[in-house]
This record gives C-alpha cells, structure tokens and sequence, in this order.
C-alpha cells in the first residue's frame, strides 16, 4: 500500500503544480486583455481629443476672421456716418494745438 500512497502523493502534486500553472497563464491572460482595453480606450480618447482640437481651432480662425472684419476701419466710418450721424470735419473746423 505505500507504493500506492506515493503515487497518489505525486499525482496529487503534479495536480498542484497544473493549478497554480494554469491559475498564473490565467492571471497573465487577464492583465494582457486589460492592457489592450487600456490602450484601446486610451486611443479613443486621443481620437477625440485630436477632433475636438480641431474643432476648436476652426473655431479660433472664424473668431480672428470675425474681429478682423469688426475692427475694418470701412465698417466704423460705416457705422459712425450711418447710425450716428457723424461726418469727416471740415479743414477750418480743426484746431491744431501748438
């Protein structure tokens, strides 16, 4: 009956030994397929971010073309004889301080 006990006592650690095996391949199985949903949720977010950067950056050049078109010196002399009433001073009108 020993003989069979150490059979028994080997087969019972080769079984441990597969276990903690196959538990570690599962562990490492698990931390590499987090790794990729990592870099995957990160390259979305980089995606987006690179979008929304451009977006913005439209944005910025229609609000420099905006001011640009505001600041026209047309516009305010435009402005200023239309909705103000305002007109170009006459050569004796002006005074020229010393």
């Amino acid at each position: 009956m020993a003989p069979k006990k150490l059979k028994s006592s080997k087969h019972q650690s080769y079984t441990w030994v597969w276990i903690v095996f196959m538990a570690l391949f599962m562990v490492e199985l698990y931390s590499y397929t987090w790794c990729r949903v990592q870099c995957t949720r990160v390259g979305y977010e980089i995606s987006n971010a690179t979008a929304d950067h451009k977006e913005e950056l439209a944005i910025r050049n229609n609000l420099k073309i905006e001011l640009a078109r505001l600041k026209s010196p047309q516009r305010i002399a435009r402005i200023a004889r239309e909705q103000l009433g305002l007109i170009t001073p006459k050569p004796e009108q002006t005074i020229i301080i010393p």
